[in-house]
């Protein structure tokens, strides 16, 4: 099983910033599902920036959501600047 979301945030342009439970740092681009229907209310960026994690699920709303698999498999890794 792969790590679950444990904080998402909007970045705009169909942009999401996830953090993973494992602590990785991945984003996610929601344009290719943006003509699936059940996505189209997420083409509204008002909308689209109530994202939120619910039980490790990135949702907005009871009807739409995406898998945990799908949103780590096909994020791209965020580098973090080194603390030092």
């Amino acid at each position: 099983m792969n790590p679950r979301a444990s904080n998402v945030k909007y970045k705009g342009d169909y942009q999401l910033l996830i953090t993973f439970t494992n602590g990785e740092v991945k984003q996610f681009d929601l344009t290719p599902y943006l003509n699936y229907p059940v996505y189209f209310p997420l083409k509204d960026n008002t909308f689209c920036k109530k994202v939120r994690i619910d039980d490790g699920i990135v949702q907005w709303d009871e009807y739409i959501d995406l898998d945990p698999d799908t949103l780590y498999l096909e994020s791209a890794s965020v580098l973090s600047p080194v603390t030092i």
